[in-house]
């Protein structure tokens, strides 16, 4: 892996740099579970489960409202889409975000978080050649989870999902928000690396004609990030050093 042929390396947070994926799975869990239980009650109807593979199929990577949009539309169920500032206890898809999001605030708040040891071994290799790195993160809480992690101060840039609001930027799979952090280090896309462990993330990669796309499987399987647009899948970003990728 010759890093110092990119202009650029734009990481996703949770799940590549940060073992916090593993939260956000835990508290959509918890969320979508209660929620069914109690929609199907007040329905008098009966919905499947809410699984790890609805996680992977229609949440994992995608800013946080459409990943309830997107987990509600598989099970035929509509809600009103109300506002970023409703409670967590509204029965609106921002309602239910909010709700999951109380989750995620709460272990991060009471249990910190340690990124993972090849991911902060790949950050010291970029560091050390001077490659510019930024972070693009669907995720509000992206500058909170880099302070407890240690590594707000290895970025250049970091895009999270709030910012990409505020900018107007469409959410993964649409490529806008890794086109934008990669401007804003003087690269275009051509020149740039994408890292990440969502399908949604691959995808927005690979339709943005990224120079390199590296699928990092930390549950979503090796075939469904090659299919979505990989160049190659690895399974710790510490395969990305001395010899490249295994």
């Amino acid at each position: 892996m010759d890093w110092t042929r990119w202009r650029a390396v734009l990481f996703d947070l949770d799940g590549v740099l940060t073992p916090t994926a593993v939260v956000h799975m835990h508290a959509w869990r918890a969320m979508f579970s209660a929620f069914l239980a109690e929609h199907a009650a007040a329905e008098g109807v009966t919905y499947p489960p809410y699984t790890d593979q609805d996680y992977f199929d229609y949440v994992d990577g995608k800013p946080r409202y459409d990943g309830v949009r997107s987990f509600l539309a598989s099970r035929g169920i509509i809600l009103p889409e109300g506002t970023p500032e409703d409670p967590p206890d509204a029965l609106t898809v921002c309602g239910l975000g909010n709700r999951k999001n109380d989750v995620v605030t709460e272990v991060l708040a009471t249990e910190g978080v340690t990124a993972y040891p090849g991911s902060v071994a790949l950050l010291d290799e970029l560091g050390a050649l001077g490659v510019p790195m930024a972070v693009v993160s669907s995720s509000r809480n992206a500058p909170d989870v880099l302070r407890a992690a240690g590594l707000a101060d290895r970025f250049a840039f970091v895009l999270s999902g709030a910012l990409a609001t505020d900018l107007g930027l469409a959410g993964k799979p649409a490529p806008d928000t890794y086109a934008h952090a990669a401007a804003e280090l003087g690269a275009t896309n051509a020149t740039s690396v994408v890292l990440e462990d969502a399908v949604s993330g691959v995808a927005a990669g690979r339709a943005g004609d990224f120079g390199l796309v590296i699928g990092v499987d930390r549950g979503a399987g090796e075939a469904p990030l090659q299919a979505a647009g990989a160049d190659l899948v690895v399974t710790d970003l510490a395969e990305l050093i001395d010899g490249g990728a295994r």
